[in-house]
């Protein structure tokens, strides 16, 4: 099942970006950021509550540690977020989300060395993979074009969603329940708090920005129901198996930028990105075997 969630949150991620890559040509980094979140609380409550009447279970018991987890998971979120807009201000769409996507390897070596993750020789070899594929993807027209400021912020970037992610599967860990609620539950306030802390925000800073987002309601809707759709698949797919192996088969979702990129903002896929999408399909299948 893990497998399944992954590939539609995937799917879901890449949509997402495309909207937020259009969005941040109208709108500052901050708006942005909101855009991801601002509706999708709603949508995460009422996935929640269809859980609920689907099969009714326990409410949970949340701990001192989950509360440490989904506070530091909404944080750095937030700052993933706002260094994946500035990517793609620096660079174009496909390559901006290509240098994001460092997350898999930073994720196998954090949850290694302090999360407690044990991943297998083969499972460390479709990571390794992974990452050769992204750094590809990310320098196509060479290496010397992608200057020093694109790829420190696009390790940052990756570090951020990588701990976030670690910290996301933590928190629904200390959750006593079936996956599924662990999942929701952790989506629903991780997402919640982010919402509250950049509304307040810009309300108090920056009212011009919420003007802007609303006087763009179709581009933000958007944004926001692709991100909490691939939040509910990543949720749930890491609430079942390690970071690592997740975030690795996740990088199908270039696959799913490429096809976007090329076919939809009319973007050039070149030979170096077809390389790329062979090294990706062979670490997914070297995670999922392994």
């Amino acid at each position: 099942m893990w497998i399944l969630f992954t590939l539609f949150a995937a799917a879901m991620q890449a949509w997402r970006n495309a909207f937020q890559s259009q969005l941040s040509r109208e709108v500052n980094s901050a708006g942005v950021t909101l855009a991801r979140f601002l509706w999708a609380s709603p949508i995460a409550a009422l996935y929640l509550c269809m859980l609920y009447l689907w099969q009714p279970v326990a409410l949970p018991q949340f701990s001192t540690p989950f509360y440490f987890y989904v506070i530091a998971a909404a944080t750095m979120q937030i700052f993933a977020t706002l260094l994946m807009v500035q990517l793609f201000k620096l660079k174009n769409f496909a390559v901006g989300v290509g240098l994001a996507k460092s997350e898999a390897i930073v994720a196998a070596v954090l949850g290694v060395l302090f999360f407690g993750t044990k991943l297998s020789s083969l499972g460390w070899l479709g990571i390794t993979v992974g990452a050769i594929a992204v750094f590809l993807m990310s320098s196509r027209q060479g290496l010397q074009t992608v200057s020093l400021k694109t790829m420190a912020i696009g390790l940052l970037c990756g570090g951020g969603f990588a701990l976030t992610s670690l910290w996301v599967r933590e928190a629904s860990l200390t959750i006593n329940l079936p996956f599924q609620y662990r999942a929701a539950w952790t989506l629903l306030l991780v997402i919640s708090l982010q919402t509250l802390v950049l509304l307040g925000y810009l309300l108090s800073v920056d009212s011009n920005t919420l003007h802007a987002l609303l006087a763009r309601p179709k581009l933000t809707l958007l944004t926001s129901s692709s991100s909490c759709l691939g939040s509910i698949g990543w949720f749930s797919a890491m609430s079942l198996q390690a970071v690592p192996y997740v975030k690795t088969l996740g990088q199908v979702e270039v696959f799913f930028t490429l096809l976007i990129a090329t076919f939809w903002l009319r973007q050039q896929l070149q030979r170096r990105d077809i390389l790329a999408l062979l090294l990706i399909a062979i670490a997914a299948v070297l995670v999922m075997w392994s």
